[in-house]
């Protein structure tokens, strides 16, 4: 039945990183009901949910994230096209159903979904994170050692990241051709523009 998901999902060009983490979570919930997916009832569901908030302290958009991976885990099993539901009755006289509902399921209501105690830094609190980074590199430069050349470049990582509002991927792939001159721009020369190569991809495209 995996290997068939599996399959199903690599037929809709999706990622095998996002693929593997579907696959992860599923068998991680088969092996909280240590039962078979024709077993599934939608119980095993609420107690899989409250373990995970409950004891592992997940938070709302991870419990979500988790609980749609065994939905759609289940959308496939009983989809008539894959012929799971009369395969698993022919040898064991009954089938997988739907366990996740939108009675025992997190909703997403809002699109911002960060804890309230979380908040962005405020502008005295980045200058102030910004010259701290600035300060290692005079430091450790001053002290004669070679580390001053990947302090330097943190500090600069930090700063690109920040003003071309990068997640956290983007930046990581950048790459120094990825600048380039800016006729807006000419006083940066060769950095007034930034192509973002590895943009946030949308399900089944590339970066």
């Amino acid at each position: 039945m995996l290997q068939g998901w599996r399959n199903q999902q690599l037929a809709r060009n999706l990622s095998l990183g996002y693929i593997e983490d579907q696959e992860r979570t599923v068998r991680s919930f088969a092996r909280h009901t240590d039962a078979m997916p024709w077993e599934w009832p939608p119980q095993h569901v609420d107690d899989w949910s409250a373990g995970l908030r409950a004891v592992h302290g997940c938070v709302r958009s991870t419990l979500r994230n988790y609980q749609g991976s065994v939905r759609l885990f289940c959308d496939f099993l009983t989809n008539p096209a894959y012929g799971w539901v009369e395969e698993c009755m022919r040898h064991f006289g009954t089938h997988p159903v739907q366990v996740v509902h939108e009675w025992n399921a997190a909703t997403h209501a809002d699109e911002a979904e960060g804890e309230p105690e979380r908040r962005a830094f405020t502008r005295p609190e980045l200058e102030a994170f910004f010259d701290y980074a600035d300060e290692q590199v005079l430091r450790v430069r001053g002290k004669g050692r070679k580390g001053w050349l990947p302090a330097f470049r943190d500090a600069a990582l930090f700063k690109t990241t920040y003003g071309y509002g990068l997640r956290r991927n983007e930046t990581r792939m950048l790459d120094l051709t990825d600048f380039g001159r800016n006729p807006e721009g000419p006083e940066f020369g060769d950095y007034g523009t930034l192509q973002v190569r590895y943009g946030k991809a949308k399900k089944g495209s590339p970066p």
